[in-house]
């Protein structure tokens, strides 16, 4: 039963889900089966005793002599569940409960009731603070109701056409380039091609009506798809973020955290080409998802994004605040995370700080399983062995890291920018890098070559030998 469809969507229910679920099924109008009560309980106890659900053990308590039943009355339980979910999300936003009711005095031909359910429908709408995609679109579904009823009426004045025209190219304005934007990102991570429809039109529309792009769930994704299909365009992403900062309390927290975490990426991606004007607009972006907790999910932040913000927050020179920042966010990593990358980014800011002894003992510390952060922590140690003039040390090391790299077999980008800190190890620390003759080659070298993560440090310690 552990392994059944109807146990892992069984706790995935919250407390108070599982409270109303209760009650849905103690109503005689969606169920009349005491079995499927019963069932239910069992559940419920089996969760809240943190124990597995047995065959064997259900089939005894419900008296039921075949396994057969089980399945059935296991079946007929998930299809309850389900359709109580289904109705969970149907009637999520109050105002589409009073849409679908106007609809149905509609259809019954009771005018007044209508027009007073549609008006309820239209006040949620507008008192809600978010102007987001579902926000348009049930905008355009109040203007087809009220189509639908006054064509109803046969009456020879005017109809509401051009407001439903408008709610309605609004709502497909931002469904499109919303799902433009996701095409897009998938493309720059996967080079994955993807034929984007209507999107030409939808671009050319938006440059004759450029008002509609101060419309949140417009203008933000119409920015987002711009600066994600044109990353030379820097006026896109600072449009997109001008536009954030003044609208983010008109959108939920899921469409912020999807925003924030496109442009992020956008950020990072034009870093790692050495584009080092976006390191404070993408720690901006990183800040302002912590302070409204757009990057913790399931109560947890992400290794990826704890090591991000550390890196990209020294870089900035931000010391005193990453230094509370790695303190303050290590408790919301998962655990099996947590000590590798605390240690790991308390050994980046004692580096930072020229605490050559700390760094090293941080480093010691933590057992990096992280193929990502092992070589991260492999290429501090070459810092600090090549600025400490531990030279027989550092030859050592790069040979080992060598020999690690040449055994993992799916590590794609992260090769080449590993062998060329490696490569470019080997020519500071050779005797033959010390006449002038090489030393400018050498730095033609480094600032020609790609992919190099260390680029920076490596120019600086030709400029300081």
């Amino acid at each position: 039963m552990d392994q059944s469809i109807l146990w892992q969507c069984y706790q995935s229910l919250s407390k108070q889900e599982e409270k109303q679920l209760g009650n849905w099924l103690v109503s005689p109008f969606f169920n009349r089966s005491e079995n499927l009560i019963a069932l239910y309980h069992y559940l419920k106890n089996c969760r809240q005793s943190k124990q597995v659900p047995e065959k064997q053990a259900a089939m005894q308590l419900l008296q039921l002599p075949q396994e057969t039943q089980l399945r059935l009355l296991m079946s007929a339980l998930l299809d309850q569940l389900e359709h109580f979910l289904s109705y969970q999300e149907l009637f999520a936003l109050p105002e589409n409960s009073q849409i679908a009711l106007a609809t149905a005095y509609r259809k019954r031909g009771l005018s007044k009731p209508f027009q007073r359910s549609l008006q309820r429908a239209n006040t949620l709408l507008e008192t809600q603070p978010f102007r987001h995609a579902p926000f348009l679109q049930a905008q355009a579904a109040i203007e087809l109701e009220r189509y639908h009823h006054q064509s109803s009426l046969q009456r020879m004045e005017a109809f509401n056409l051009q407001q439903l025209l408008d709610r309605t190219e609004h709502a497909f304005l931002a469904t499109q380039l919303r799902q433009a934007c996701f095409a897009r990102s998938h493309q720059a991570v996967y080079k994955t091609h993807y034929e984007l429809g209507a999107l030409p039109l939808v671009l050319q529309q938006l440059t004759q009506k450029p008002d509609l792009l101060q419309i949140p769930a417009i203008g933000l994704y119409y920015y987002c798809f711009q600066f994600l299909s044109d990353p030379a365009q820097a006026s896109y992403f600072q449009a997109f973020r001008t536009l954030l900062q003044q609208t983010a309390h008109q959108l939920p927290t899921d469409i912020l955290r999807e925003l924030h975490l496109m442009a992020i990426n956008y950020g990072i991606r034009k870093i790692n080409q050495y584009e080092t004007q976006y390191l404070k607009n993408t720690l901006n972006l990183y800040q302002s998802a912590l302070q409204t907790q757009l990057l913790i999910e399931n109560g947890f932040l992400s290794p990826y994004s704890y090591n991000n913000i550390t890196a990209i927050a020294l870089k900035v020179g931000e010391l005193a605040w990453v230094e509370q920042f790695v303190q303050e966010y290590a408790p919301l990593l998962e655990k099996k995370h947590q000590n590798a990358n605390y240690q790991l980014n308390l050994a980046r800011i004692a580096y930072y700080k020229k605490q050559y002894t700390n760094a090293l003992h941080h480093l010691q510390t933590a057992d990096y399983k992280d193929l990502i952060n092992n070589l991260i922590a492999k290429t501090l140690l070459i810092k600090i062995y090549y600025e400490t003039d531990e030279w027989e040390v550092l030859e050592a090391h790069l040979q080992s890291m060598q020999v690690f790299l040449r055994r993992q077999k799916v590590i794609g980008y992260h090769l080449d920018n590993y062998q060329n800190i490696i490569r470019f190890s080997k020519k500071l620390i050779s005797p033959l890098r010390r006449s002038p003759e090489a030393t400018e080659p050498l730095r033609l070298q480094i600032q020609t070559s790609s992919p190099l993560t260390e680029r920076d440090w490596f120019l600086e310690m030709l400029e300081n030998p």
